[in-house]
C-alpha cells in the first residue's frame, strides 16, 4: 500500500472525528489525493490585510496564510502538509507501472543501481547502463539518428506518468515537422541525466534529451525535467548541459514543452553544441 494511501485514510478517521469537520474533495483522477481548497483561502481569521495574502497567493504555490491555531498550524493545513509529504515519497519510492510503458510503446532498460538504495546512495550507479541493457541497446538502438529521447523515472516517476503522455507524442511530431531524424524512444528505470552520455555513444546520435522526473516538493510532485546534450564525449560537463525544468501542470504544461523543446532542438542542431557555448551563441544572435 503506498504512503499517500495510508495517510489519505488517517485523515478521513480524522476528519470523522473532527468538531467541525470541513468537506473532502477526493480528486479520483490524482490517485484520491485530498484536497482542502477553502483552507489556503480562509486561513487567517480577520486578516489586517486581506488583499496582501490574496496577492501572495496569486503567484505563488507556497503555504501562506494558512492560519495558526497557538503557535501551530490549522488541523486541516497539518492533514494536508502530511498528505503532500506522503505523495513526494511514493513519487520516489514508486516504479513507473508496466502498463503506461507498454500503452506508450517504451521498452525497458535498466541501470546498474539494482534497487531504491543503491540508487539513492550511490550516485554512479544510475550513470551507467547495466550489462544486459547496454548489449540490448548495441543490437537492437535505433543508429546514427539526428535526436535520441529517453525517458527516466529519475526521483518521480509520478512526473513520467503525468507529463510523458502527451509530451513525448507532441516533441516526436514537431521533430518530424522540421525533417529531424529521431530513434525510437525507450525507459531507462533508476536511471539519472548522465547516463544520456552512455547512451549517445552507443546509438552514435547527435542529439541525446532525457525526460527524467525530478525532486519532488510539497508543492507538486509531478515536475518533470529535459536535459539535452549534443554529442557528449569524456570531456563533457555540467555547463554543456542545457535544462528546461518545471514541466507539468501548472507550470510548463506538456504540450507546450513538446513544441517549444522542438523548436529548441533545432536551434541545438544548427549550432552544434548545448549549455552554455549554445547560450552564448544564441544571446550573440539576438
Amino acid at each position: 500500500m503506498d504512503i499517500q494511501e495510508i495517510v489519505r485514510r488517517v485523515v478521513e478517521e480524522v476528519q470523522k472525528n473532527m468538531n467541525s469537520p470541513k468537506e473532502v474533495n477526493i480528486d479520483q483522477s490524482t490517485e484520491e489525493i485530498i484536497y482542502f481548497p477553502e483552507e489556503r483561502i480562509k486561513g487567517v481569521e480577520e486578516p489586517h490585510n486581506a488583499a496582501s495574502i490574496e496577492r501572495a497567493q496569486s503567484i505563488t504555490p507556497a503555504r501562506i496564510g494558512i492560519g495558526r491555531t497557538g503557535t501551530r498550524m490549522l488541523t486541516t493545513s497539518y492533514l494536508q502538509f502530511l498528505i503532500d509529504h506522503a505523495a513526494a515519497q511514493d513519487a520516489v519510492l514508486r516504479d513507473v507501472s508496466d502498463d503506461f510503458l507498454q500503452n506508450m510503446d517504451l521498452y525497458k532498460l535498466e541501470t546498474k543501481a539494482s534497487d531504491m538504495k543503491s540508487y539513492l546512495m550511490d550516485l554512479d550507479s544510475g550513470r551507467k547502463l547495466s550489462d544486459e541493457s547496454v548489449k540490448f541497446l548495441e543490437k537492437n538502438g535505433d543508429k546514427g539518428k539526428d535526436v535520441q529521447i529517453i525517458i527516466c523515472d529519475g526521483l518521480s516517476s509520478s512526473a513520467v506518468e503525468a507529463n510523458v503522455i502527451d509530451l513525448l507524442p507532441a516533441l516526436i511530431q514537431g521533430l518530424k515537422l522540421k525533417n529531424i531524424s529521431v530513434a525510437k524512444p525507450f525507459f531507462i528505470k533508476r536511471g539519472r541525466v548522465w547516463v544520456q552520455d552512455e547512451v549517445a555513444a552507443i546509438v552514435n546520435c547527435n542529439l541525446v534529451i532525457s525526460l527524467i522526473g525530478e525532486r519532488p516538493g510539497l508543492n507538486t510532485d509531478e515536475s518533470l525535467s529535459a536535459y539535452m546534450i549534443y554529442r557528449p564525449t569524456e570531456k563533457t560537463v555540467e555547463a554543456d548541459r542545457t535544462v528546461i525544468s518545471n514541466i507539468h501542470k501548472d507550470g510548463l504544461t506538456s504540450l507546450e514543452a513538446g513544441a517549444y523543446l522542438s523548436d529548441l532542438i533545432e536551434q541545438m542542431l544548427l549550432a552544434k553544441c548545448t549549455g552554455v557555448s549554445f547560450a552564448q551563441q544564441r544571446s550573440f544572435n539576438l
